[in-house]
């Protein structure tokens, strides 16, 4: 179900930029991926899922996130993860991979370059990373 919180977040992106929302993954598809991989999702990621199962953000140059009923798909090994302590769920325009830690909400950055996550570019959870996309990647100028 989709929350008060993520309608309000997703009204918010339509009015930032150019989006492309896929269409949303079951429950059931959810709890499978989390069945087969053995890797439980962070649950506001999994209200994301429902509502877009993958996408891109801020078009042509933004983010895209990965989903688990549409390509692209996520995959729990993705080498461009930090360590096994990570699942990358997506990537910034520049390539670097957005990745959760797992047994949180914390969503990050993985700064390849630099071989780490920086502080600013550490969250709560998922929708604070989103809503925390527009002022990131300095869109507003």
């Amino acid at each position: 179900m989709i929350s008060e919180n993520l309608r309000a977040l997703t009204a918010k992106l339509k009015k930032q930029g150019l989006m492309y929302f896929l269409p949303g993954a079951s429950e059931a598809q959810i709890a499978a991926f989390e069945a087969k991989t053995g890797v439980a999702l962070p649950r506001k990621f999994k209200e994301w899922l429902e509502f877009t199962d993958g996408g891109e953000l801020y078009l042509p140059g933004g983010v895209q996130f990965y989903g688990v009923a549409h390509k692209p798909f996520i995959d729990v090994n993705d080498p461009d993860r930090l360590n096994e302590n990570y699942v990358v769920i997506g990537a910034m325009a520049s390539g670097d991979p957005i990745l959760f830690e797992k047994g949180t909400e914390k969503v990050s950055i993985y700064n390849h370059e630099a071989g780490r996550i920086e502080p600013d570019e550490t969250f709560e959870d998922f929708f604070a990373f989103v809503d925390g996309l527009y002022d990131l990647l300095e869109i507003g100028g």
